[in-house]
């Protein structure tokens, strides 16, 4: 009866991105049919780091979870993760705690996994050139669940850091670039996974049928696509409700989200038809958490049966 308490190591153990793709499908066409339990993530500044903490709790079949995410920008300067987190997952017939487990691992990689399942559900398959604007931990989960869905033969990164973008661009056999403009020019898929504020991606660089997913800009004010980027695509978005109240890009140039990512993959809603330009709006759902939390609760007890 005892909790389990699983660490960072054992998270990156127990959690395959094999495995986590499907499930990652499964949570977001569960969430588009309102099979989900989720009310929008509770959201407290925290003043003397300049950063927030993050409160996402979430109900699918027998997964009961909250995460308590906290996000500080700051954080880069000091060799620690800007995004950190702990999961508690729960049995929802009790309320019995089942496991604590650190989150951070499993934001990176369930974030990534989203953005690959939208990858592989719109875009046509193919060789893709991939712009990453970002050089952090998401950009590095993101490069490794892009090449398990499409074959990438080129990855060009950017940040406003230029020793950051090296390194970035090492680890993930990429690209270092001088400029937003020069990695996105040409591109097929661009990740915007910044902690930008207003806009770093500007709808003059993309192409026609340029596949964006905007995963950073997680609150009303703050913006990572000017107006020309959000108004000229087709807006997914992994909820509607959450882009509508949380994303500042959708908020604040006022386009309207065509469709939930879950809508497609359910087949309940065309893809957009191949050569438009497409924005997928993630802001990282707290049911991703409660499904990939159960993955690791349930791999860990296999794992100690054996």
């Amino acid at each position: 009866m005892t909790p389990l308490h699983l660490t960072d190591a054992d998270v990156r153990r127990l959690l395959p991105l094999q495995r986590l793709l499907p499930a990652m499908r499964h949570a977001l066409v569960e969430l588009s049919a309102g099979r989900v339990v989720q009310p929008l993530r509770s959201v407290m500044d925290l003043p003397d780091a300049q950063g927030f903490l993050f409160l996402k709790p979430a109900l699918i079949g027998d997964a009961l979870a909250t995460k308590l995410i906290t996000l500080v920008p700051g954080n880069a300067a000091r060799g620690l993760p800007t995004l950190l987190a702990t999961i508690v997952l729960m049995d929802p017939a009790t309320g019995r705690t089942l496991a604590t487990m650190d989150g951070t691992w499993i934001t990176e990689i369930r974030t990534a996994a989203v953005t690959a399942v939208a990858v592989d559900a719109i875009t046509p398959p193919g060789p893709k050139v991939v712009a990453m604007l970002g050089s952090g931990a998401l950009a590095r989960s993101h490069a490794l669940a892009l090449r398990a869905v499409r074959p990438v033969t080129g990855i060009r990164v950017w940040s406003r850091d230029p020793a950051n973008v090296a390194r970035c661009a090492a680890d993930v056999g990429g690209v270092a670039c001088a400029s937003a403009e020069d990695a996105v020019r040409g591109a097929d898929v661009i990740c915007t996974v910044t902690h930008a504020t207003e806009p770093v991606l500007r709808g003059a660089w993309l192409a026609p049928g340029a596949f964006v997913a905007a995963v950073g800009a997680p609150r009303p004010t703050w913006r990572e696509l000017d107006d020309d980027a959000m108004r000229d695509a087709v807006v997914i978005a992994d909820s509607r409700h959450s882009a509508e109240h949380e994303a500042g890009d959708v908020i604040g140039s006022g386009v309207t989200v065509a469709a939930e990512i879950g809508e497609i993959l359910a087949g309940a809603v065309a893809a957009p038809p191949a050569g438009r330009r497409v924005v997928f709006k993630a802001l990282g759902q707290a049911v991703e958490d409660a499904v990939a939390a159960r993955l690791v609760h349930d791999a860990a007890l296999a794992e100690r049966a054996r």
